[in-house]
């Protein structure tokens, strides 16, 4: 049951409360019907119709009632609005749903936008209370918040939703006079609005059916950070790496974990040190790849080539080595130093590396015999993303190099890629006539006497074919 307004006036101050307003009313229509009763009187003693003034005073009278009825139920119950022009109690509690939306507290002014946000406060009682408060003075609204327990204080993470007006320097002033530290903000999307859980179980399953797709999902999972996967033993040299424990090591702005097959995946986060929630998270889902084993998907495309060959494109592994030697052998000492950019004996050293997941995606061309004539390389390159091209010389210029280089662009957009690059020769004509064909901006450096050509990606969504998003799936574009 609702209590009266007037016992939550009670009940605020502990005693009965009187408003002056109610009293001076009351007062005046007291004095008024005595006035009034006396100059009945005097009519009905002095005058010779004083039956029927008498029924005219009783009339005023009953009216005089009536109106002090009403005006002490409009006003008689509403307590005065306080200094802070706060709604009154009795209004809120009235209100319904529209007359709330409507209320000027709740208008929205203008445009908003996302922020993430992450701060360190001290792990002291009211000290959340405080920040929030300061972001709510400021027309900020908080939508989630992860905390981050550490061995002094805590790191809130926020998602916030900001007028547009309110610039970012405003919203960390107002954080840090509250007793934030250590702040960093930047834009949100509307990708951010997936809660915690239902994100990394989202990585989970990514990784789960793609070992591929770790990288990545370490990448979504921190944020803005470089991931690197370093080998058991470096590719050309034969050299071990350094190696890390089993457990993995934190070091501030640097996490190493133990790769399943030996090697180290360091990732580095320069702005913004990781917290140990962020580290065993990440460590959970190198745990779940080392478990599930090497893996990738099985689908494959059929296609046609313009000259009448069949061919199919599918996702290669290191199950593919022996096949992709045999490739080699076919090819030209030129086709593969063009690939390679050095001794053409060491091709074969680097196999292992360019088709494991752990570095990237392949792309493998075969025909209908089950021979590889090409492959294509989408390699995590730290924070950057390579594309390289190897197809057999009897099957160059026939479309191969142009199918896979679409599909390779294709994942990298999917993968969330700002761009990718290619490391070629100027000489390489067929190489950057494909790169050319891809119909994006393009810029060209040459490094160390070779011509390294970046494509920049358009920012619009893919659809994906993969078999984790089937709520998204589509057809890739496919350029001859």
């Amino acid at each position: 049951m609702t209590p009266d307004i007037s016992d939550v006036t009670r009940a605020r101050h502990g005693r009965p409360v009187h408003h002056w307003r109610r009293d001076v009313v009351e007062l005046a229509a007291l004095f008024t019907a005595v006035a009034v009763a006396d100059a009945v009187a005097n009519l009905i003693g002095h005058g010779p119709d004083g039956p029927a003034l008498l029924l005219i005073s009783a009339m005023i009278l009953v009216a005089t009632a009536g109106f002090h009825t009403w005006w002490a139920r409009c006003h008689g119950h509403a307590p005065p609005a306080d200094d802070t022009g706060a709604r009154p109690i009795a209004d809120v509690r009235r209100a319904g749903p529209s007359e709330e939306a409507a209320a000027p507290s709740e208008a929205v002014a203008g445009e908003t936008v996302l922020w993430r946000m992450r701060t360190t406060v001290k792990d002291a009682p009211g000290s959340l209370a405080a920040l929030c408060t300061a972001l709510a003075q400021r027309q900020v609204d908080i939508l989630s918040l992860q905390t981050h327990p550490l061995a002094e204080g805590t790191v809130d993470e926020f998602l916030l939703r900001a007028p547009a007006e309110l610039a970012a320097s405003e919203i960390t002033r107002s954080v840090s006079q509250a007793g934030g530290a250590g702040i960093w903000i930047e834009r949100a999307d509307a990708h951010d609005l997936v809660d915690a859980p239902t994100r990394v179980l989202g990585l989970a399953t990514r990784t789960a059916l793609d070992a591929a797709e770790l990288p990545l999902a370490l990448r979504q999972l921190l944020g803005r950070c470089t991931i690197r996967s370093l080998p058991a033993k470096s590719p050309g040299s034969g050299r071990a790496q350094e190696g890390a424990p089993v457990e993995g090591a934190l070091e501030d702005t640097v996490m190493r974990l133990r790769a399943p097959e030996g090697g180290v995946i360091t990732v580095e986060r320069p702005y913004l040190p990781f917290t140990p929630t962020e580290f065993a998270r990440a460590r959970a889902l190198v745990e779940l790849d080392a478990r599930l084993g090497p893996r990738i998907p099985r689908s494959q495309d059929m296609l046609t080539l313009p000259q009448g060959k069949a061919i199919t494109v599918r996702r290669a592994d290191v199950s593919d080595v022996e096949a992709a030697k045999a490739m080699h052998e076919r090819c030209s000492s030129r086709t593969l130093s063009m690939r390679y950019h050095g001794p053409v004996g060491d091709a074969d050293r680097y196999l292992n590396h360019l088709l494991s997941p752990r570095f990237g995606r392949t792309l493998a061309v075969q025909t209908a015999s089950g021979r590889i004539v090409g492959l294509g390389h989408l390699l995590w390159d730290g924070d950057e993303t390579e594309i390289a091209l190897l197809v057999e010389d009897d099957w160059q210029r026939r479309g191969v190099g142009n199918e896979l280089l679409g599909r390779l662009v294709t994942m990298a957009v999917e993968a969330g890629c700002e761009s990718v690059y290619a490391v070629t020769q100027a000489s390489n004509t067929g190489m950057v006539a494909a790169m050319r064909g891809l119909g994006l901006p393009l810029d060209y450096q040459i490094e160390e006497g070779t011509l390294v050509i970046t494509a920049r990606l358009d920012a619009t969504p893919v659809a994906s074919r993969l078999p984790y998003d089937e709520g998204q799936r589509g057809e890739h574009a496919v350029r001859e």
